[in-house]
């Protein structure tokens, strides 16, 4: 049965860039402005990438708001969120993840070790045929390791400002997908509490 904590949804956007994170003009800053009370993972130095720091500072961010989050990552901020999800980092409700462009685990081996696996909450990633960053056939294989579905983007680079993904309702539309999917579970899995919070 439906809780009245369930009144919270949808779940908050969080966004978690990658390296030297992302500009105004990038899509998750847009895709920050399309949703109301999202977050930004902010990170002390975005310049040195470290997957146990990172992902650390990713919980301290969600764990001093109230959820649940839907995750919208880039490029090596993929590689925070999956890592803080599968080494158990964040305590926090997580409903869905939208993995974009994600770096590859190769090359970032010095930023700390990253095995992945399937994941316990829905999600989509999105993969491009001329990312320098990772190869269409290796975001492919991720999809698979993460429990993800997997969509093909095309010619479309690094998805990021410079690939000219600023404005991108395509984002929005993955993240609507993710908030619908989980939906239905939470209906199901939630137990009706009438001394439960109104409206977040």
């Amino acid at each position: 049965m439906l809780s009245c904590a369930q009144t919270r949804w949808p779940p908050r956007l969080v966004t978690v860039p990658g390296l030297h994170g992302s500009d105004g003009a990038h899509w998750q800053s847009w895709l920050e402005r399309q949703f109301a009370r999202s977050l930004r993972a902010g990170q002390d130095d975005w310049d040195a990438p470290d997957l146990a720091v990172w992902s650390a500072a990713l919980a301290n961010c969600l764990a001093a708001e109230r959820g649940p989050f839907l995750l919208a990552a880039h490029s090596f901020g993929c590689l925070v969120a999956a890592h803080a999800l599968l080494r158990g980092v964040l305590d926090a409700d997580i409903v869905g993840v939208l993995f974009v462009a994600p770096a590859s685990p190769e090359k970032f081996r010095f930023a700390g070790l990253f095995e992945a696996a399937k994941l316990a909450v829905p999600s989509i990633l999105i993969g491009s045929e001329t990312d320098p960053w990772m190869p269409l056939e290796g975001a492919r294989t991720l999809a698979q390791q993460l429990g993800s579905a997997f969509v093909n983007l095309g010619d479309a680079g690094h998805i990021n400002t410079a690939a000219g993904f600023g404005p991108w309702p395509r984002a929005r539309y993955f993240v609507d997908t993710l908030v619908h999917g989980a939906a239905p579970a939470r209906l199901r899995d939630e137990a009706f509490d009438a001394s439960g919070p109104a409206f977040a």
